[in-house]
């Protein structure tokens, strides 16, 4: 029997990252957090956290899964601590808070914005702050147009860490 798992594609596997799912191959099913499915071999990393800390991480090779069920969309702790799992340890150890000011930092410089840190807080091309906790609202400028297109720079961020699990080391 041909498992139609390989066969959905990434835009429809997409849709179970950050899920709770559970997994059936052959006569057993597995269940876990879906951290994401590699785009070649349709293969998915599950992650089980264990009860005393720390975290079991299990790969199911793509050709034998034979169907996938979402039971529980990740809450914002439980997808970060999915995310932390695959973190260089020098990042596991950072607050959220500044793993947040990181990342804004990184993307907005890979968008070509200049940004520097003062502080505690992110000066964005001279004329905006972002305050900790380092979310939308926490933007202030009193130039509206460079307000919005921050917020929408780190918005598109947010929501391509959400929808597209490509890339591990950015989500907030």
């Amino acid at each position: 029997m041909q498992s139609e798992w390989p066969l959905l594609g990434p835009s429809m596997w997409s849709r179970y990252v950050s899920k709770q799912v559970m997994v059936t191959v052959e006569n057993k099913e597995l269940r876990g957090w879906l951290q994401t499915v590699d785009p070649v071999s349709a293969s998915l990393v599950l992650v089980n956290f264990k009860k005393e800390g720390g975290a079991v991480v299990q790969v199911v090779m793509g050709h034998a899964v034979r169907q996938v069920q979402a039971l529980k969309v990740a809450d914002q702790e439980t997808a970060e601590r999915i995310q932390a799992c695959f973190l260089p340890p020098m990042i596991q150890n950072m607050s959220p808070e500044k793993l947040r000011r990181s990342k804004i930092r990184i993307w907005l410089l890979k968008n070509q914005v200049p940004v520097e840190e003062e502080g505690d807080k992110l000066r964005v091309a001279g004329v905006l702050t972002i305050s900790s906790p380092y979310k939308l609202e926490d933007c202030c400028s009193s130039n509206q147009i460079v307000l919005d297109r921050i917020q929408k720079l780190i918005q598109k961020l947010v929501l391509e860490e959400t929808h597209l699990d490509c890339d591990p080391g950015l989500t907030l």
